[in-house]
């Protein structure tokens, strides 16, 4: 099945959404035009990665449990690939080809296999293709 959507948003594009710190409003702004534009897809990576940052209790800013819970709600709206043993088997790989974090391979990994081949992220490079999965920094120059 191919990608019905114009990007795979990594978990940073979620965290922005939410925060409330004044050095980081250009970005809030990017990322709620993002989520508000309805096309992206995610992975359940990405919404437990939100959920842990979001939550934590070192943020500048952290969400409660109930605020966190209804936006993580809210994202299910969205596409989310589970995750899968053969997620699991390919993000290995790609750690290993790429030489990045398993976490990082597995988001590009939960894309392909949503036939996304974009991947909005601010943690992985610019530009950067992944056989066939280029990831794009949506907060570039902000």
């Amino acid at each position: 099945m191919r990608c019905t959507s114009v990007a795979f948003v990594d978990t940073s594009v979620l965290l922005y959404a939410v925060s409330h710190e004044p050095g980081e409003h250009a970005k809030a702004t990017r990322a709620n035009e993002i989520l508000d534009a309805r096309d992206v897809e995610l992975s359940v990576q990405v919404l437990q990665e939100f959920y842990v940052q979001a939550t934590r209790s070192t943020r500048p800013d952290p969400l409660p449990h109930d605020q966190a819970v209804a936006f993580v709600e809210t994202l299910l709206g969205f596409r989310v690939q589970e995750l899968s043993t053969q997620i699991v088997r390919t993000a290995l790989a790609t750690r290993e080809r790429f030489g990045i974090s398993y976490w990082d391979a597995a988001i590009l990994e939960a894309a392909r296999a949503l036939g996304c081949d974009v991947v909005l992220s601010e943690d992985l490079a610019d530009g950067q293709d992944y056989d066939g999965v280029r990831v794009e920094n949506p907060f570039r120059g902000l």
